[in-house]
This record gives structure tokens, sequence and C-alpha cells, in this order.
């Protein structure tokens, strides 16, 4: 099985980081392509990034038409019903995967994201997915997606401080962490407070090798045609 995960911003230090979670959640036998698009926004935060790195995202999709399967890293689901018209294989977002996750293995969860500008797509996608009432809260870490390549432990705090409230205030039982490069820090933050803690890599990597062994495509009947 060969399996493109594409990062559509343009920062490669997020690229390999997404490729090693990528890798670490696949079967030893799915081939892994990870690669990020050449033009468009080094971070996606929020409706106007969201737009312009749709070209690059279709333009590097476009090269690799024998995958079977196609992971769009960006937990905005940028780009995925462009991509879903221009395939047939499975594509899947990486932040409707983690949604789904958290939705079968908690009664509610909350969001954990970067920036308070990103807030309303997120909230958008949850209604459009039918998972809002799950979901009992998107917060904002004020963390820029770029500073989440730095590895500054202050950063990872914010985060922190963001899970105590989700779980204090909002009674989450499981967090997603709403940004692609949040992906390693799934396991630290997981046993750190005993509760799941949902990345959309994994999900999304897992959830595609399925729906190519069930011998799933996209629909072309109407809407993706």
């Amino acid at each position: 099985m060969k399996l493109l995960v594409v990062n559509p911003n343009t920062t490669v230090s997020m690229t390999r980081k997404i490729e090693a979670a990528a890798r670490a959640a696949a079967h030893p036998e799915t081939e892994i392509i990870a690669t990020n698009a050449q033009k468009g926004p080094a971070s996606i935060q929020g409706y106007l990034d969201v737009s312009t790195c749709v070209p690059g995202l279709l333009e590097v999709v476009s090269q690799y038409p024998d995958a079977d399967a196609i992971v769009v890293a960006c937990f905005d689901d940028t780009g995925v019903d462009a991509v879903r018209c221009v395939t047939s294989a499975p594509v899947i977002g990486v932040g409707e995967a983690a949604y789904h996750a958290a939705s079968m293995i908690s009664p509610k969860f909350s969001v954990i994201t970067t920036l308070s500008r990103s807030l309303a797509g997120l909230e958008a996608n949850l209604l459009r997915y039918g998972l809002d009432r799950r979901c009992v809260r998107v917060r904002a870490s004020d963390v820029p997606v770029l500073k989440l390549e730095e590895n500054d432990p202050k950063t990872v705090d914010k985060i922190r401080s963001e899970i105590r409230a989700a779980i204090n205030e909002d009674r989450a039982e499981a967090i997603v962490l709403g940004c692609a490069g949040m992906t390693d820090l799934m396991s630290q933050l997981s046993e750190e407070f005993g509760l799941p803690v949902v990345d959309g890599v994994a999900c999304a990597v897992a959830f595609s090798e399925a729906l190519v062994k069930a011998k799933l495509t996209t629909s072309k009947l109407c809407s993706y045609a």
C-alpha cells in the first residue's frame, strides 16, 4: 500500500515530524510518502492561509497518481474536498480523523489548538461533521504553529495549561491535539494526564489503511465528480 501524506504548508521540519508520526502508526508494509507543498504559506492559521495553500496542495497530489490513499496533514482539513475531486483514492484530513477517533473512545472531548483565529474554522468543521455535540469546547493555546518547531518547554506548558482546563472546566474525557505540528506530543501528554490524547496524523494513517483494505474509494456519483 502506498500512502501519500501531504503537509499543505511549506515548512519542511514540520513535514519530517509528521512523517515520523505516520511511519510509527503505519503497518510495516505500508509505504509512506511524506512531502509538503512547495508554494503557499509557511503555516496555516486561519481562513486566509487555508485558502492560499490549496493550489500548492493540489500540485503535490497531482505528482502521485498511484497513491492508494492520501492524508492531508493539516488540522483544518484544508483542501480535502478539492483533493477528493481529483482522485478516487480515499482522502482523509487529520482533523476529521481525530474527531471521529475521539468520539469512539470517549463520550465528550475538547480540542487544544494554536491561535484564537483558528477557532471559528475548527468549530465549523465540527458542525459539518455532526460531531459538535461530542466536542465540549475548542480551546486556543495562543501558540503560533511555527513555535511548535522550536521545542521550547514554555510552549508545551501552554498546551498543558489548556489540557488541565479542559479536564477541570469542560469535563472532557479525551483531548484532541488541534494541529499536525503537535503530533510528537501525543504519547507524552497522554501518559502525563492519564486520559486519551488524540493525534490526527496517527488516526488518519490508520483509517486510510482500513479503507484501502476494505476496498473503499471516494464516491464519484455527484459531489466529488
